[in-house]
């Protein structure tokens, strides 16, 4: 059997009696110079032959795929699920779709999505970008596509971003530890060389303990670092004889120090407090509840995409690059 000819817009006009230009009109739903009955036309001659349209050919006429690159550095982490929600409730609104593409921390898989993205006509692309992203910016650019980055703002970057006071909660927090009663402080984190944010938060709490001037140490550990091993370079930092707060840079190591201090047995928050990054779901029922920082991640995905459809559509946009506050939540494991 032959396969059915793709019909176009030329052959629902002849169908309609009409003009491509009016058919054209309608699938774009601009109905206002339009009669009643030429609209009941076009809508009966779509609905007998199950037309659909092109949407290659559309975008190339129109110059716009209506798609944007969503490139994220892990999707298995609840932070960027709710950065992806808040950009695809808006992309939805405004009529554009995503792609997405998980780049698991390697500037090696964000530069195939980028480039395989751009293949496909992306309009723009919102980057959670790794340490290297700067290198692709000016292909970007060059291209012709806007960029707004989410997250992690490298300094060389001088486009539109959205991100959260990394620098200002990490002082605050470690300040207020101190007033509650904490001496000694402990800053850990996985490789520091693969986030920005990181970075920040690393030199908030220096510049935080400097200010009270109490003793501190940073831990590096390796992602595939397990609770049990984790406890026992802990130990090697911890002197209980004096209250200890330990900051935990980002959650999956905030997961591995609550538990490798509940499997050493410290009493939590009078010998050892704890608090990180973010307030997933166990850190409310954990026992003792987990003092957290949390990020109004849902918020920034929205702003990010208002931001990049403000500039595809060159909309006279009040929206500008945004800095969102997060919020200490604090819990049992901090002397609430």
């Amino acid at each position: 059997m032959s396969e059915r000819k793709k019909l176009t817009i030329k052959d629902i006009a002849l169908k309609a009696n009409t003009s491509k230009t009016t058919v054209s009109f309608y699938l774009n739903e601009k109905f206002d110079k339009m009669s009643y009955d030429t609209r009941k036309r076009i809508e009966k001659v779509i609905e007998e032959t199950n037309y659909t349209p092109n949407i290659m050919a559309q975008s190339l006429k129109s110059k716009k795929s209506r798609l944007i690159g969503v490139i994220v550095a892990d999707i298995t982490n609840p932070f960027s699920n709710n950065i992806v929600k808040g950009i695809d409730d808006i992309a939805r609104k405004e009529d554009y779709q995503i792609i997405f593409g998980n780049s698991n921390f390697e500037y090696i898989n964000e530069k195939k999505y980028i480039e395989r993205m751009l293949d496909m006509g992306v309009d723009g692309f919102i980057v959670q970008p790794t340490m290297q992203f700067d290198k692709l910016v000016a292909d970007i650019e060059k291209a012709g596509k806007k960029i707004v980055c989410v997250d992690r703002v490298s300094p060389k970057f001088k486009g539109k971003y959205v991100k959260t006071n990394n620098y200002d909660i990490t002082f605050k927090a470690i300040t207020q530890l101190y007033n509650r009663g904490y001496e000694e402080f402990i800053f850990i984190s996985e490789d520091l060389d693969t986030s920005i944010t990181r970075t920040e938060r690393k030199n908030g709490f220096i510049d935080a303990i400097q200010s009270i001037g109490a003793n501190s140490n940073i831990i590096k550990v390796e992602s595939q670092t397990s609770y049990i091993e984790l406890s026992k370079e802990l130990m090697k930092y911890i002197n209980i004889s004096k209250k200890v707060a330990i900051f935990a840079a980002h959650d999956k190591i905030l997961q591995k120090v609550f538990r490798a201090s509940k499997y050493i047995g410290w009493d939590i928050p009078n010998q050892v407090g704890i608090i990180g990054f973010d307030n997933w779901n166990w850190t409310i029922y954990a026992s003792p509840s987990v003092t957290t920082i949390d990020q109004p991640t849902y918020q920034e995905g929205k702003h990010a995409t208002k931001l990049l459809i403000d500039m595809i559509e060159n909309r006279d946009s009040v929206l500008d690059s945004a800095v969102f506050d997060c919020n200490i939540a604090w819990k049992e494991s901090t002397n609430l």
